[in-house]
């Protein structure tokens, strides 16, 4: 079972590092790492392609998320090996072995391994996303209010382990976001 377990924490990091918003960019000859924030996630694509092609790429980096994460569901008995596997798909996005272990802010690929596990948590959660943005503008302030409110809910919806998975994942996406809070600070963040 722990041979299984190994496997499926690789599996869920290698699908986890595919960088759709890289790949995507490199076939229309952008080098996405040069535009914008440099990050290779949807907000980035959208500044370099468009809206089309940001929302590929958002929800293959949804999919990243999903896919590990049912596997998991179907294989696993036990939620803290299967938020295991959920946390290196994420792990996989926002250090991508295949450009250099950089890679988004994790926003997507965790919301993916939510869907699965706590939809509706991960509803509530994208609602709060998409107010702040439309009220903003502002695509980062909206995903680190998404991340604060995320464990506030998995603390009176859910387990004890998806709580401390949340808490993790919602860590994760704020020390991601450190650019981002630097800029919001300073007033030089970009808006949508």
């Amino acid at each position: 079972m722990y041979l299984v377990f190994f496997a499926l924490i690789i599996i869920g990091y290698l699908l986890g590092s595919i960088p759709w918003g890289f790949i995507v960019c490199k076939l229309k000859k952008i080098n996405i790492r040069e535009i914008g924030s440099g990050n290779i996630g949807a907000t980035n694509v959208y500044r370099a392609l468009g809206f089309r092609w940001a929302a590929v790429v958002g929800a293959l980096d949804v999919l990243k998320g999903v896919v590990p994460t049912i596997i998991a569901l179907q294989i696993l008995d036990t939620d803290l090996l299967i938020l295991v596997v959920g946390m290196a798909a994420v792990a996989g996005h926002n250090w991508s072995i295949f450009v250099g272990f950089k890679g988004g802010r994790g926003v997507a690929t965790t919301g993916g391994v939510v869907l699965v596990l706590m939809p509706w948590i991960s509803l509530f959660v994208v609602l709060v996303w998409a107010l702040i943005v439309k009220l903003t503008r502002y695509v980062s302030l909206g995903s680190i209010a998404a991340a604060v409110i995320f464990p506030i809910l998995a603390f009176f919806y859910a387990s004890l382990p998806y709580f401390i998975f949340t808490l993790l994942l919602a860590a994760a996406i704020i020390i991601q976001h450190r650019p981002n809070i630097k800029r919001l600070l300073a007033g030089e963040e970009n808006r949508v």
